[in-house]
């Protein structure tokens, strides 16, 4: 690749120079940026910028890589930079990364400009282009999607903060030959944020649920239908809600907090784990809080979900019950699922035994 300008889809990708010294300053010092660029200078002043500017951009074209500053094609004003990382000049692997200015963001911005460089870095040879996120960083995996890559898996603590602490990144990746255009979503976002009935809402997890859903799955009658059965750490918990957005972007599951439709409390859990999308299948899987129990919140919830779920194209909702949840079946059955079988000692029950589970089912083509 060689440094001379690149304009498209509403930006321009140009050198970076002396003039973008004040916007760099601004930018990189933004708590935002800062929190997912943790190892920038500290503070990062005006001779941080023009470092980067007259040492560190040159040195990153000299080593086979990309330093650009993204700016408005009308004043060519700086909104940010993107650049590329040679990982491997045999492989022919390149790591992209970019920020975008508070001002620039909710424009689209990052999304042209990564478009952008991902065809010109394909269009001088490179085969393969990783984007690596932060695990809690949901914008730029969103960006990933839009601009085709696919999510290819977590790399255990490939990154670090400021403090040393290492950090799991998840990596996004296209190559040269995948299709063009942004990536279809297996678990699509819930249309205007939230499904509803008007008694109860379900809404994707968050990490202000942690206290709420560990009270729930620390519940001695829960813990007996969890896998393995064994109480959670609330560390485990929080994890779990501070992931639930990238998992639902990567197309794993969809996480969603159960939530009284009056009062707004949390009243429960549900999550809708796509195992089989080569076959269309999905599980279901939730619980509610005592204080909820014994009002129809249950059977609610599993037919917005399956509403939700055949209307994104999941063929068949399946779920498992241990053979004396009678509570749990009499609710699958009243959202419309039938029970399809015995599947003997499927589930690690306690102290090395195994559990039986009740299988019920319900197709798309079954009537409501």
């Amino acid at each position: 690749m060689t440094p001379e300008a690149i304009e498209g889809y509403g930006v321009r990708l140009r050198p970076c120079h002396l003039a973008d010294v004040p916007e760099m300053v601004a930018g990189c010092a933004d708590p935002e940026i800062r929190r997912f660029m943790p190892l920038l200078p500290d503070p990062y002043d005006s001779d941080a910028a023009r470092w980067w500017v007259t040492e560190g951009a040159p040195a990153a074209w000299a080593a086979g890589g990309a330093a650009y500053t993204i700016a408005d094609p009308a004043s060519d004003r700086l909104l940010g930079s993107i650049g590329l990382t040679r990982l491997s000049a045999e492989r022919a692997t390149y790591e992209i990364g970019y920020w975008v200015g508070a001002a620039a963001r909710g424009r689209g911005v990052a999304t042209a400009a990564t478009r952008l460089l991902t065809e010109r870095a394909f269009a001088a040879g490179a085969a393969r282009l990783e984007l690596l996120t932060r695990t809690e960083n949901v914008a730029s995996q969103r960006i990933a999607l839009a601009c085709g890559y696919r999510h290819e898996g977590v790399r255990r603590a490939a990154g670090a903060d400021g403090d040393g602490v290492r950090q799991d990144l998840i990596a996004w990746v296209r190559l040269a030959d995948d299709p063009p255009g942004p990536l279809a979503r297996l678990l699509p976002d819930l249309p205007d944020g939230r499904l509803t009935d008007g008694v109860v809402t379900l809404r994707p997890v968050e990490l202000a649920d942690t206290d709420a859903l560990y009270r729930l799955h620390s519940l001695p009658e829960v813990v007996a239908n969890r896998v393995p059965p064994v109480a959670p750490e609330r560390a485990a918990l929080a994890r779990r809600c501070r992931l639930a957005a990238s998992r639902w972007l990567a197309g794993e599951a969809a996480d969603l907090a159960i939530v009284d439709a009056v009062t707004g409390a949390v009243v429960g859990g549900c999550a809708l784990f796509y195992d089989e999308p080569a076959t269309g299948q999905a599980m279901i899987g939730y619980s509610l809080l005592p204080e909820a129990r014994g009002r129809g919140l249950a059977a609610r919830t599993v037919r917005l979900v399956a509403g939700w779920a055949f209307g994104i194209g999941v063929a068949r909702l399946w779920v498992g019950t241990r053979p004396d949840n009678v509570a749990s079946q009499r609710v699958l059955e009243r959202a419309g699922f039938r029970r399809e079988g015995l599947l003997r000692g499927r589930l690690p029950g306690p102290d090395g035994a195994r559990v039986d589970s009740v299988v019920y089912g319900r197709l798309a083509t079954d009537e409501n």
